[in-house]
């Protein structure tokens, strides 16, 4: 009887060189991170039978050479650095070099025992426009403030100026991005689902249905856990520490945060009630916020999930 046998390889990424190891062996390839060094390290994994890649991110120098060779047809398993770090830990290793940080991945890849599926490639195309749009309303604020802070009329009115361009590249970015999402049937249907929960507007809709690929597959509780907005227990023998959130994915908390207040404040019966429930119940405004934010995730999970757009009813969506 034959048994399948995985061949892993571990790439250590940095701005101009990959280098690579495979797990339980002492072949090495270092390839520069371009197109050209791309393709030879495919055909390189391709020689030796390689079935398994494990990468780390690194600041986004990673997403070509992933994109490459999941194309090439590759497993390609994308570790947070924190992932890394915490296996290197537990295997009492504190040298580090790219070599060395390569056979580690390799044998971090080998030892991973559930292999999430690859986001969709048309919703991480959308990520940097999306950022960039975010970006421009972080750049406004702080030109908010220089204009507010300067004394100069001259330099008021340059400020001025600029908030009104960034405002109108935003605007019009924003546009396009939504027009490009549309032009997809399936992409359209999503985002309709999403948008049509009272108190999440179109924005934060884009913000969930391109930062979270998986919105509909998973469990609410799985949801929260990748928003970084699941209240985790902090419990030892007799002591109950607070419960708190932690890790997740940043910009998407950010925008569900920022949609909780309308909608627990004006749009959303449900959030209303909510909020208010915990606020009676001696919780902080930042507390109830947080499991705003929360339900709304859920919100948009379930309608996504159902493939009906939410109702107001009581007791509707979820």
């Amino acid at each position: 009887m034959s048994k399948h046998t995985t061949v892993s390889a571990g790439i250590d990424t940095s701005k101009r060189k990959l280098d690579v190891a495979l797990d339980g062996k002492s072949d090495r390839l270092q390839v520069d991170n371009t197109p050209e060094g791309h393709e030879r390290l495919s055909a390189w994994l391709r020689r030796h039978g390689v079935n398994r890649i494990g990468i780390e991110a690194s600041g986004g120098y990673e997403f070509a050479v992933v994109a490459t060779l999941r194309r090439d047809g590759f497993v390609v398993v994308v570790f947070q650095p924190a992932q890394v770090r915490a296996y290197a830990t537990f295997h009492l290793q504190r040298a580090k070099n790219d070599k060395i940080d390569a056979a580690l991945i390799a044998s971090c890849t080998n030892d991973v025992k559930k292999i999430h599926a690859p986001p969709d490639p048309r919703l991480a195309a959308f990520a940097g426009p999306l950022t960039a749009i975010e970006q421009m309303t972080h750049d406004m604020t702080r030109l908010k403030t220089r204009r507010e802070s300067c004394r100069d009329a001259r330099l008021q009115q340059f400020w001025k100026e600029e908030i009104a361009r960034l405002k109108k590249l935003q605007k019009a970015e924003f546009k396009a991005l939504v027009a490009a999402i549309r032009q997809h049937q399936d992409l359209a249907r999503r985002l309709a689902l999403i948008n049509s929960v009272d108190g999440i507007g179109l924005p934060t809709a884009v913000a969930i249905l391109v930062r979270i690929p998986e919105i509909g597959q998973i469990t609410r509780e799985q949801a929260a856990a990748l928003a970084g907005l699941a209240p985790y227990d902090d419990d030892s023998g007799t002591y109950v520490g607070v419960r708190h959130i932690a890790g997740g994915r940043e910009r998407l908390r950010g925008a569900l945060y920022a949609a909780a207040l309308p909608a627990a404040m004006r749009w959303n019966p449900q959030l209303i009630a909510l909020y208010q429930r915990l606020t009676a119940a001696g919780k902080l405004h930042k507390v109830a916020l947080v499991a705003c934010a929360r339900k709304l995730l859920i919100f948009a999970n379930t309608v996504v999930a159902r493939g009906t757009p939410w109702t107001s009813q009581p007791g509707g969506a979820v």
